[in-house]
């Protein structure tokens, strides 16, 4: 059964109801809160986005959703897998935080969904929503 890393974008689509917040929707009403992922570096991203937005009702109802009520599972990477993230960043040309989800991915073999094109550059690629519900 695959397992999912969400990248943070695909979070903040349905928090700030984006363009393809349904999308999203349909993702996570139909995938299982236990085949879900978040990192460290996404959650707190958002708490500083929600923050500066003015939304912190709406990150309380996020952590009430995904923690819980849900079953997501938030992961990190260690020094040694820092160390990694760097060659990533180098490799594949991303910013420290799309290395960030990637290492994260490839280093618990999670599938990443996202809709950041930058992933496509690396051998995992991605998933959106949508392709990853077809799978």
């Amino acid at each position: 059964m695959m397992m999912y890393l969400l990248d943070t974008n695909i979070w903040l689509e349905r928090l700030l109801d984006q363009g393809r917040s349904r999308e999203v929707e349909e993702f996570l009403s139909t995938v299982s809160s236990e085949r879900l992922f978040i990192t460290d570096f996404s959650l707190h991203s958002i708490g500083v986005i929600l923050g500066r937005l003015g939304c912190m009702p709406a990150f309380c109802s996020f952590i009430k959703d995904l923690f819980i009520d849900g079953s997501v599972t938030v992961i990190a990477l260690d020094a040694v897998q820092m160390r990694r993230l760097v060659q990533v960043m180098e490799m594949y040309r991303l910013d420290f935080d799309d290395a960030y989800q990637y290492t994260a991915a490839v280093e618990h073999g999670l599938a990443l969904v996202s809709f950041d094109s930058d992933f496509e550059r690396t051998p995992g690629g991605r998933m959106s929503p949508a392709d990853a519900i077809m799978h």
